[in-house]
């Protein structure tokens, strides 16, 4: 739980980071080299996201529609906020 719940932050954060900081970088200064690496380190993260949560669905039993609704969460850019109170709620 508790790699979980670190995979989620850092996935969150590397959320923010491309939407708030290397997309503007992106579009308003002409600098597409900041997308390609926060959108390659933010996609590895999410997988990893996925991953952890899978393997913790089956260790844990939780119900497939459990981690549907955090793999959405995880696409809003604060989503990492409720899913961090509810894994700590769960731990």
């Amino acid at each position: 739980m508790k790699t979980l719940r670190l995979v989620s932050l850092l996935e969150g954060i590397s959320l923010l980071v491309l939407v708030g900081i290397a997309m503007p970088l992106k579009h308003v200064w002409h600098m597409p080299l900041a997308v390609r690496i926060c959108g390659m380190i933010h996609g590895v993260l999410f997988l990893a996201l996925v991953s952890a949560l899978v393997r913790t669905q089956s260790e844990r039993g939780w119900p497939l529609s459990r981690v549907a609704r955090l793999i959405a969460l995880a696409l809003l850019p604060f989503g990492f906020i409720p899913i961090e109170r509810e894994l700590r709620r769960d731990a």
